[in-house]
């Protein structure tokens, strides 16, 4: 289900607002898409103006940065987003992610990017 944002019904007061209008379609938000560890999954869905949005729904490899080679992710680490999201390997921008060169930051947002994008913190020996 696609949220919907707006303004608010009742005004500070705790009086409220009459809408002077319905609901728009283009004003819903899309669903928020947790990315998963696995072999890579993508879907490409229609947004405003006939363009499309490629979302990332599995992922296995990240593009690892300085350098913008392709390594292997082995599991997320850290996720100041929510911690759950580290038992269900959910990977999100700012998530610290086990990499085969070593631990990285996730710097793109790939739910909405469709890639995984981090940078090398600490590398392994």
């Amino acid at each position: 289900m696609a949220q919907w944002h707006g303004r608010s019904l009742r005004k500070p007061t705790g009086g409220r607002y009459k809408p002077h209008r319905k609901k728009k379609k283009y004003e819903r938000g899309s669903d928020y898409v947790p990315v998963k560890i696995g072999e890579t999954k993508r879907k490409v869905v229609r947004a405003r103006g006939g363009n499309l949005k490629v979302k990332l729904l599995q992922a296995n490899e990240c593009v690892l940065y300085p350098g913008g080679e392709k390594v292997k992710i082995l599991g997320v680490k850290e996720n100041p987003a929510n911690p759950h999201f580290v038992r269900m390997n959910i990977i999100t921008k700012g998530a610290i992610i086990e990499t085969e060169k070593g631990t990285a930051k996730v710097i793109s947002r790939p739910g909405q990017d469709g890639v995984v994008n981090a940078l090398l913190i600490e590398q392994e020996k």
